[in-house]
Formats: C-alpha cells, sequence, structure tokens
C-alpha cells in the first residue's frame, strides 16, 4: 500500500512540473544568438528599402544604422554615379546655365563650388544655390555646395555683410572665443544661403614673411595660436551645420610662390614637418576634423615626383597613415598654375585618387572639368581605378553627407540684419575694430 501511494506521489508530482513548464512565458530566439559581442543588445536594426537616397533617409543618431544605410546607398549608385561624386566644379555667371544642368544631369557632380562672380547680392545667391539644388533633388545624393569664406581678404560674401576680420588678427587677440564666436557667424551665413561647406579655417603657419598667398590668412607664425584658433574657428562653423574643410594640407605658410600662379617647393623633411607645420593638423585630426585639403606643393624629401595633392607618400603615408585620419580629402583647385602648367589634369586627377584622395576641386574651364570626368572614368573602365578603390573612397563622400544630414531643400536665405547685430556686438567685446 506504501508503495501504491509512493508512486501516485511521485506521478502527481511530475504531471506539476510539466504543467508549471508549459505555462512559462517563452523567450523569443536571438536573431544573433552565438555571435552577440559582449555588451550588444541584439536587438534588430531595420534595413533601409533598396532604392535608399540620402535626400530622404533623415538624420539618424543611430551609428549603426547610419552605416548600414550609407553601404545601402553606395550600392544603389551606378558606376557613372559614383565617378561623379568623386568631382567638385565651379561654374560661370550668377544664375544656373546649361553647364551647370549637364554636370548634374548627365554627370551626377557630387558639388559645386562658388567664387565671387558667382555672387552679386544675396536675393540672387539664394535663387541660384536654390534653383542647383532644385536641379539635383531628383537624385539619390544630395549636393556638396561650398566656398572659401576665411575673413578677412579672402570671403565671397556679398557687402550687405559686415565684412569679418581676418585670421591674422583674430590670432594676435589670443581669443579662441573670438574664433569661435566668428567660425559661427560664417557658419550662420554660409547655411542662410543653402551653403554647406566651407574651405576654411586656414591652418598654414605664417613662417616665412615674403610668402605672398597665406600672409593674413594665417593665425600667425606659432604652432600653438595656430592649432588652437584653428581648431576653435572649426568648432564654431561646425555647429552651425556647415563642413569645414582645414587647410592647406601639409602646410603652405613656408612658401614664396604662389601656387595659383606657379609650383611651390618646400625642401623641409619629416623632422621639421613634425616639429611646425604639421601640428595644427594633426591637432584638428584629434579634435574631428571631417575634411582636409590638399596644397599642391612640391615637397622634394617626401616626394620628388609629384605635388602633395596627388601625392600618396603625403596623403597616405602622412596624412592618414601616420596622422590617422580616415575622413574625406579633397584637392586644391586643379585648375591653378601649380598643375596645369607642369603636369596633366586628367593623369593628375586619378593620382590623387590613387593617392587616398576623395574629391578632385577643378573651379574653372569646361574643357578642363570634362578632362578630369574623362580621365577618372577612363581609369576605373581600366582597372587602374578598381572598383574597390572606387567604392571606398566614394563610400567616406557619402559618410560626410549622411553626418551633416545634407539635404537638396530650398533655403529661405540668410538674416542679414541679426547676422550683422551679432558680429558687432563679437568685435566689440573683444575690442576688435570693424573691418572695412
Amino acid at each position: 500500500m506504501k508503495h501504491v501511494m509512493r508512486i501516485t506521489l511521485m506521478a502527481i508530482i511530475i504531471l506539476m512540473l510539466a504543467m508549471s513548464a508549459a505555462c512559462a512565458p517563452k523567450q523569443a530566439p536571438n536573431a544573433n544568438q552565438g555571435s552577440e559581442a559582449p555588451g550588444q543588445s541584439g536587438g534588430h536594426v531595420q534595413q533601409p528599402e533598396n532604392g535608399a537616397n540620402l535626400q530622404e533617409s533623415g538624420n539618424n543618431n543611430n551609428h549603426g544604422q547610419e552605416k548600414d544605410s550609407v553601404r545601402d546607398m553606395l550600392k544603389q549608385l551606378s558606376t557613372a554615379e559614383k565617378i561623379g561624386q568623386l568631382v567638385m566644379v565651379g561654374v560661370e555667371g550668377t544664375v544656373p546655365d546649361d553647364t551647370a544642368r549637364q554636370f548634374i544631369e548627365s554627370y551626377y557632380v557630387g558639388g559645386f563650388i562658388f567664387y565671387k562672380n558667382n555672387i552679386s547680392d544675396t536675393k540672387q545667391a539664394v535663387a541660384f544655390i536654390n534653383e542647383l539644388k532644385k536641379m539635383n533633388a531628383h537624385h539619390k545624393v544630395p549636393l556638396l555646395l561650398s566656398v572659401d569664406e576665411e575673413g578677412g581678404r579672402v570671403s565671397r560674401m556679398p557687402e550687405q555683410f559686415q565684412a569679418l576680420p581676418a585670421a591674422q588678427t583674430i590670432g594676435a587677440s589670443g581669443s579662441a572665443e573670438l574664433a569661435s564666436g566668428l567660425g559661427a557667424v560664417i557658419g550662420k551665413e554660409l547655411a542662410g544661403f543653402g551653403l554647406n561647406m566651407d574651405f576654411a579655417p586656414v591652418l598654414d603657419i605664417n613662417s616665412n614673411p615674403d610668402n605672398p598667398v597665406i600672409g593674413s590668412r594665417s593665425f600667425g607664425n606659432d604652432a600653438k595660436v595656430v592649432s588652437e584658433m584653428g581648431i576653435a574657428m572649426l568648432q564654431g562653423i561646425k555647429q552651425e551645420g556647415v563642413i569645414p574643410v582645414v587647410k592647406h594640407f601639409p602646410g603652405h605658410g613656408d612658401t614664396s610662390v604662389d601656387s595659383h600662379l606657379g609650383l611651390p617647393v618646400v625642401e623641409h623633411d619629416m623632422e621639421r614637418l613634425r616639429k611646425l607645420e604639421l601640428v595644427p593638423f594633426a591637432k584638428a585630426i584629434e579634435e574631428g576634423a571631417d575634411v582636409v585639403m590638399v596644397a599642391h606643393l612640391l615637397m622634394p624629401k617626401l616626394d620628388a615626383e609629384q605635388p602633395a595633392s596627388f601625392s600618396k607618400a603625403v596623403i597616405q603615408d602622412v596624412l592618414r597613415d601616420e596622422l590617422g585620419f580616415e575622413g574625406v580629402v579633397v584637392t586644391d583647385d586643379m585648375t591653378m598654375g601649380a598643375i596645369v602648367k607642369h603636369y596633366d589634369i586628367g593623369e593628375a586627377a586619378v593620382k590623387f585618387i590613387q593617392g587616398g584622395g576623395n574629391i578632385v576641386l577643378v573651379g574653372h574651364e569646361k574643357d578642363r572639368q570634362l578632362a578630369v570626368i574623362d580621365a577618372l572614368t577612363a581609369a576605373v573602365n581600366s582597372g587602374e581605378i578598381t572598383s574597390d578603390m572606387l567604392d571606398e573612397r566614394v563610400h567616406s563622400i557619402l559618410q560626410l553627407k549622411e553626418k551633416y544630414a545634407l539635404r537638396d531643400e530650398p533655403a529661405a536665405g540668410p538674416d542679414i540684419k541679426a547676422i550683422n547685430q551679432e558680429i558687432e556686438s563679437i568685435l566689440s567685446k573683444h575690442k576688435i575694430k570693424q573691418a572695412k
């Protein structure tokens, strides 16, 4: 009898355990189970649909999803569209013409640069830029729209704006607050027009008083001052959603030839460069610089054949490998005398991409702009620029455009009165005379 009761009791216990297990909540299967790194949530990141469009993807702060959207966007681009992203061009006049439309519709250029002769007044400039955006709006990738706006003698803004002091004046003040404040003003000016990239600040150290091209454009002759002021201005520009471009790597301060007219030769070796010229660039990279412009300088101690602007020894070996820069590299204007008087512009563009660069800036002359596009296309077709290299260069550009949430949306125009009041307030606070 006891034996029967014991068997019955055990059966009841087994039945109760079985019922308990059946009622327990089931754990959802983990798609990443077995491969998830420690600390990862294992949550699913929704992938963008085919036909992803940077114009429509929105500003996504999820870094993993941003990477996926950029990678997916790259897959959607044709070879011609990828090649177009490698090129930034200038156009003539104050209204979009057939050439501008052709660059967008037929060559898919990644961006435009505007010079003083493209901007006559605020209303005209806003209309010009908005029309280019409208032309490009049906393309998958938004445009980079850029100017050289440094303050001082290098300015593209209409005369309706209060002039800004030169970098030399800012550096002499010793105030990073002044540099940051004026950087933010520049950012507001550009953003008001719908511009999204500024070829500033200048990080060249003005170590040669006979330099015909830098001079007052530099914050000074001391690496620490140039670094501090340049980074402050960079951050000010950046906070307004405009992409700052540090220039002219690896340092244009100790030259006696204007690279717009000829090819400067800089005899410094790496030991000297590391002590002086490279210091501001290294600091800016540490502080998050996204874009670096390379200069048209021949540096025989680094590369006796090719100027820095398309030298692998300078771009890949120094800028990327030694300084650790992973962002976008752009050339100075390839139609400058330093290049066109000494080299074939198409070959130079190809070597720049092969050497680690991303964007070829061709500011003038349609024939030369088309020569660059044709040379890049031929190099891709022949395998001189491999498909992997092309994708790598373009991927960095798309990442930049996504990071700054660029869109080809029309701008309303800058608030000139408010910006001028801010300039006056900043200059008054720091006892800087109004620039004329």
